[in-house]
């Protein structure tokens, strides 16, 4: 039985992530109404740092989580793209191409 997915099925899960935020949450501190986070990132070479409300958390790690998934599958997707394509060097299989389409003078009338 193969359990591999399909580069097609991959992409349906990738479909599916709804949102998605890069970073990690962390506590800055515990205050008295519960702790208080912040969303660390690196992008464009430099770390971001972005205070999370108390009532959002839940919705950045959901997010977090979801591009977290995504990096998984994509990279699922390109190594299942690779075997097939080194499977069918393997097997001498040329992918089909289209007819070139020539351009010819037209007729005289």
């Amino acid at each position: 039985m193969n359990t591999n997915p399909t580069p097609e099925s991959l992409l349906a899960q990738i479909s599916q992530i709804k949102r998605m935020e890069k970073g990690k949450l962390c506590v800055l501190r515990h205050g008295p109404d519960g702790p208080y986070y912040n969303c660390q990132s690196h992008e464009n070479g430099k770390n971001f740092s972005r205070y999370v409300p108390s009532n959002m958390v839940a919705a950045y790690q959901e997010a977090i989580e979801g591009y977290q998934r995504f990096c998984q599958l994509t990279d699922h997707y390109a190594q299942s793209l690779i075997e097939r394509t080194r499977a069918d060097w393997a097997s001498g299989v040329k992918k089909k191409t289209s007819p070139k389409s020539c351009f010819s003078p037209k007729k005289p009338s």
